[in-house]
C-alpha cells in the first residue's frame, strides 16, 4: 500500500511552484494515495487475464457496413453552410493573414 503524506504533497507543490492550502494539501494526500493504490491494483493483474477493450462481451458488432454510395455534390454540401464563395466554404479569417 503506497500513501502520500502531506509533507510529500506540500515539498511537491513547492517544486512545482504551486501554492496550496493546508485543506488542499491534506485532500491531494489522500487523493494520490487512492490513485497509487489504483495503479498497484492494476499492475497486480495475473497476466493470464487478457487485456479487454469493453467492461462486457458485446454479443454483435454495433458498426454498420461501410457501403459505398454516391458522394455529395459541391452544391449539396455547400447547402447548409452559412457562407460559401468560390464552390468552398467561406469562414472567418482568424490568423491575421492576408487572404
Amino acid at each position: 500500500m503506497s500513501s502520500f503524506s502531506a509533507a510529500e504533497v506540500a515539498h511537491l507543490a513547492s517544486v512545482a511552484h504551486i501554492e496550496l492550502s493546508d485543506d488542499e494539501v491534506q485532500r491531494f494526500a489522500e487523493e494520490l494515495s487512492v490513485i497509487a493504490e489504483s495503479v498497484a491494483l492494476v499492475a497486480n493483474i495475473p497476466p493470464e487475464v487478457e487485456p479487454m477493450s469493453h467492461p462486457v462481451v458485446l454479443e454483435h458488432d454495433t458498426m454498420r457496413d461501410d457501403v459505398v454510395g454516391q458522394p455529395l455534390t459541391v452544391a449539396e454540401a455547400l447547402a447548409g453552410a452559412p457562407a460559401s464563395e468560390d464552390d468552398q466554404f467561406q469562414v472567418p479569417q482568424i490568423l491575421g493573414e492576408d487572404a
